[in-house]
């Protein structure tokens, strides 16, 4: 074959071959091999947040979530407060020792439901443990009643009710000691019933009725079940200005004093207390004056005896963490009306902080029979725990 043959055979050849590839489908190629990628820096994972897990059972739910704030929620609020005492001076009739804690209190209170509220107060002290006030005050009654149950100190006069750390003195007026029993003063078990009422003006008053075993050291004697004793006062609170304000209040009470199972003390009272803080110029000035009128009528076998106590006492705080104050007093014996003892004092009280006090007082009293005693108590109190305030 001819060289042009020979191409012309090659020519047809190709142009067949192409005819043919043209009506078969192209085969699947055939992927090739990914490279194996390099391991990534480690970063953080976005994942889906995991379920919270499910919480354990309880005892009992408490609502608002405030136990689980505060473990304690359900503790009642605590303190401790000591009452040391320093006395100089001889004195026969009040023989206290040079040295002594005289006092500490220890205090309980908490809100039970929301009806109510408990405070404990226990005194500790050289006579030993007593149960100074215990009692359950029911605040959400119908008609705004004020409700106390359990022990607790009788609302006679002003200072009768102010636990012993309040008073503004290291001792207690003579009227105290020598009508209502002794220093701690009418006291006992009993069920207490109070209500506010408004008056015209910036005025209010409140009406108490208190009911009692009749069991009071030194005053009551119960010698039977219904040897109760009872009690009433109606006091009246006004503001006057910005920068005053008094109150004023009158108390009856009645219980078996124990002479016989017949006999009775009748004990009657009149309180003010005045107090003046401006509101402008001097933020740390303060005074207040208190005063209380007692008589006690006291049958026994020798005839009745209507015995009276009075005592006055003012208190200036010249400073932010000083006061100075005064006090006069008299009283009668409540066996003896014939007997009258009668006083003066003068104290200044430094405040280091609103958790302790430092109080040094002077005073001297003239007692029936011709004794007079000179005396100089130095008084330190002090506090730990978060103790309540007490009433206004």
């Amino acid at each position: 074959m001819n060289r042009s043959g020979t191409l012309f055979l090659v020519l047809a050849l190709g142009l067949g071959a192409d005819a043919l590839a043209a009506q078969e489908p192209p085969p699947t190629p055939t992927p090739a091999a990914e490279p194996t990628p390099a391991a990534p820096e480690p970063t953080p994972a976005v994942t889906e947040p995991a379920p919270a897990p499910e919480p354990e059972p309880v005892a009992a739910p408490v609502t608002a979530g405030a136990a689980s704030a505060n473990p304690t929620y359900f503790n009642p609020a605590m303190a401790v407060i000591g009452n040391f005492l320093a006395t100089a001076g001889r004195n026969p009739v009040e023989d206290r020792p040079s040295l002594e804690m005289h006092e500490s209190e220890i205090s309980l209170q908490a809100i039970v439901d929301p009806y109510a509220r408990a405070d404990f107060f226990i005194s500790l002290s050289n006579g030993g443990i007593e149960l100074e006030e215990g009692f359950i005050t029911f605040t959400h009654l119908p008609a705004d009643f004020l409700v106390k149950v359990g022990k607790f100190k009788a609302q006679f006069g002003k200072v009768n009710t102010l636990h012993a750390h309040v008073l503004p003195w290291a001792d207690v007026p003579l009227p105290i000691v020598n009508l209502l029993g002794g220093e701690e003063g009418w006291s006992d078990a009993g069920v207490s019933v109070a209500r506010l009422f408004a008056l015209p003006g910036d005025t209010f008053s409140e009406l108490t009725l208190q009911l009692f075993r009749g069991e009071t050291e030194n005053l009551f004697v119960a010698s039977k079940k219904n040897d109760l004793a009872y009690l009433g006062q109606y006091r009246v609170y006004r503001d006057i200005g910005d920068d005053h304000n008094v109150e004023v209040g009158a108390t009856w009470g009645r219980g078996h004093n124990g002479v016989t199972d017949d006999f009775e003390t009748t004990l009657e009272n009149i309180h003010l207390v005045y107090r003046w803080r401006p509101l402008s110029g001097s933020s740390y000035q303060t005074f207040i004056l208190r005063s209380e009128l007692i008589r006690s009528r006291r049958e026994q076998e020798n005839g009745k005896q209507t015995s009276t106590g009075f005592f006055v006492g003012g208190d200036y705080r010249f400073a932010q963490r000083w006061w100075a104050g005064a006090r006069y007093e008299f009283s009668d014996h409540a066996d003896d009306d014939t007997k009258r003892d009668n006083g003066e004092a003068v104290t200044l009280t430094f405040w280091p902080s609103e958790f302790s006090q430092l109080r040094g007082e002077l005073r001297r009293r003239r007692y029936a029979g011709g004794i007079t005693a000179n005396e100089g108590i130095l008084q330190l109190q002090f506090s730990i725990g978060a103790h309540g305030a007490h009433p206004f």
